[in-house]
């Protein structure tokens, strides 16, 4: 499991990410892995592929709830680099969202809930060329424990 600062630049935590998987892969021998994140973790790890090379690492990355396009409950926390980042319309929202949204071989899905609460709007997680998916009525933080979005997750992965 990756952890990071979520208050410092989105593009700090996804240098963070290229070293773990980088690790990840040292340790492993495996040539490719896959990514699952959450929320904020979407841009870090879209970035991560898009702009630091991960693309040659990742064979499928998955986005629960993720805030691709930005959030307006961002707005709550812009004191910090992170949110100014994630609120939509950003800098950083817009080169990581220019051009193909889903870059290299990479597998991507979506899995995203009218009843999040916290990506609005929620049709934010969304990402052109990617599978995107409605997994119903389920919360921002229950959408990672939800089963059923497990099981969809798994089948994803494969």
């Amino acid at each position: 499991k990756f952890n990071y600062n979520s208050n410092q630049s989105n593009k700090t935590s996804a240098a963070q990410l290229k070293a773990f998987v980088d690790n990840v892969k040292a340790q492993t021998g495996a040539a490719k892995i896959d990514l699952v994140s959450h929320s904020m973790g979407g841009m870090v790890t879209r970035w991560y592929v898009k702009f630091l090379g991960g693309a040659a690492s990742v064979e499928s990355y998955v986005s629960l709830a993720g805030a691709n396009h930005g959030t307006t409950a961002a707005g709550l926390c812009i004191i910090f680099t992170s949110c100014r980042e994630m609120y939509p319309g950003s800098s950083f929202l817009t080169e990581l969202n220019s051009g193909d949204e889903t870059p290299g071989v990479v597998r991507y899905a979506t899995y995203y809930s009218a009843c999040d609460g916290v990506i609005l709007p929620y049709t934010s997680t969304l990402l052109a060329g990617a599978s995107n998916n409605d997994v119903g009525c389920v919360t921002h933080t229950a959408i990672t424990s939800n089963t059923s979005v497990m099981t969809a997750v798994r089948g994803f992965i494969g």
